[in-house]
């Protein structure tokens, strides 16, 4: 039985596509009788034939899927039921920045490879420009990081010692994550990762249409890739005639204003929060009750962002950026990376000394490097340290917020996110307090905790 189901999983016919060396865009087939178009217009005839699911099985297997979905989901433009079916796209060998780019979307759905808990040591470094001085720049920051490691877990072990009755293979775990958190910071934002996409048909075609617009080149190639390989999957899905206004629209304001800009109180202010609140707080003392009720690890009515939103803008190094990138209740936009705002200190401090000063001209010779290259600034991101401060900002209602907040404040987030969801709540409880709200967090900030090794995916 079990030489069966591997030989069918062998058998799957799997969508490939080779992008830009060293990456790959693979569309999965899950082998179903019914596939996902098949799944969507079973549901869609619900919509005009009040008949058992059964007898539209009888006309999905006379018809087929793909004719209908072709006439009544591309060609009429019943968005819906292109809602009603889904797939999984695997996309391996990308940079960090092509994955933002790809998550950067309310609806996405997907993992990533995490920085914090995978050694990076081996990872390609994607490398636009493939000059003799690109090359350098992104061999000695992979040379740091790979030097500094052993150092840093010994530091790590005298500062955190394994206590009593713990279990010393969950502590070593703990100790490798806490440095690839420090050592993250000296990747540049071009290493490359893996990720994956479950999506609707619909989210798929609708996200596709602004990826092969983005500013960056090595997206826009994935996008192509993409939609081709989803073309041949599901065909009656991915034949979207292209308005040429529309192409042009999107092309215009993704070129002007994908990237976020700073602003000017932020400049003046770098180490705070900026808040601005556009909530009605007449409407939210009518929710009183239920904001001095709510109980600890339940989430607040979403009916309360009725009430308004918020907007919360503060700088953020680029690898906890993109951990809060996830949160898909609350609306940001992509910074542009680069080394302006500064590298964050936690990074540095959390080193050992003789590591820190290594570290530091590491830094002052690099940026030296980047400035003297004179390319534009969405090329040279590649090439940045993810440990560079970023400006971010987000917007979002009540309940979004303190979701963010509660689940960014616990001990196992990153430091650098932690202290900024901390700054949060506290602007969100000296605000909203006299009407009942409270939240549940962590007191202590970056405390090193041995369950940390526990959190791994392990063969059995």
């Amino acid at each position: 039985m079990q030489n069966d189901i591997l030989r069918l999983i062998k058998d799957l016919k799997h969508i490939r596509r080779d992008t830009v060396p060293g990456g790959m865009i693979l569309v999965l087939d899950n082998g179903a009788l019914i596939g996902s178009e098949a799944e969507a217009m079973l549901q869609a005839l619900f919509s005009r034939d009040p008949r058992s699911v059964f007898e539209h099985l009888e006309i999905v297997a006379e018809k087929g899927a793909e004719k209908f979905m072709d006439v009544f989901y591309v060609g009429y433009g019943h968005k819906s039921i292109g809602d009603c079916g889904s797939g999984t796209i695997f996309i391996e060998g990308v940079s960090m920045l092509a994955a933002k780019a790809i998550q950067d979307w309310l609806l996405y759905r997907g993992q990533e490879v995490s920085t914090r808990y995978v050694d990076f040591s081996k990872q390609p470094f994607f490398d636009p420009l493939d000059s003799n001085l690109s090359r350098r720049m992104l061999a000695d920051l992979r040379a740091f990081y790979i030097r500094a490691g052993d150092p840093l877990r010994e530091d790590l072990k005298r500062r955190f010692p394994i206590g009593e009755g713990e279990k010393e293979s969950v502590y070593e775990k703990a100790i490798a994550a806490r440095s690839f958190d420090i050592l993250r910071s000296f990747l540049p934002a071009g290493a490359r990762t893996s990720l994956s996409w479950h999506t609707d048909l619909r989210q798929a075609a609708d996200k596709l249409m602004l990826l092969r617009h983005h500013p960056l080149a090595e997206v826009r190639e994935i996008a192509e890739a993409i939609e081709s390989a989803l073309e041949e999957k599901y065909p009656g899905s991915f034949l979207h005639e292209r308005f040429e206004a529309t192409e042009n629209y999107n092309k215009d304001w993704m070129d002007h204003m994908y990237f976020d800009t700073c602003p000017e109180m932020l400049l003046r202010n770098p180490d705070t929060i900026v808040f601005r609140n556009r909530i009605e707080e007449t409407e939210l003392s009518e929710w009183k009750h239920f904001l001095e009720t709510r109980p600890p690890k339940t989430e607040l009515p979403k009916a309360i962002a009725q009430c308004g939103t918020m907007k919360f803008n503060f700088f953020l190094d680029f690898g906890s950026y993109r951990d809060i990138q996830r949160h898909r209740a609350v609306a940001q936009r992509m910074p542009l990376l680069s080394t302006k705002y500064g590298f964050e200190s936690w990074y540095l401090s959390e080193l050992p000394a003789s590591l820190r000063t290594e570290a530091e001209k590491l830094l002052a010779d690099h940026k030296k490097k980047l400035e003297g290259t004179f390319q534009r600034p969405e090329i040279l991101q590649y090439y940045v340290p993810m440990g560079y401060r970023v400006s971010n900002q987000i917007s979002g209602d009540l309940p979004a917020l303190v979701y963010l907040a509660e689940l960014r404040a616990t001990r196992f987030v990153h430091p650098t996110l932690q202290k900024r969801a901390h700054q949060i709540a506290d602007i969100l409880t000296k605000k909203f307090g006299k009407y009942g709200l409270k939240l549940y967090i962590d007191s202590e900030i970056g405390r090193f905790d041995i369950r940390r090794g526990e959190q791994d995916i392990v063969k059995k």
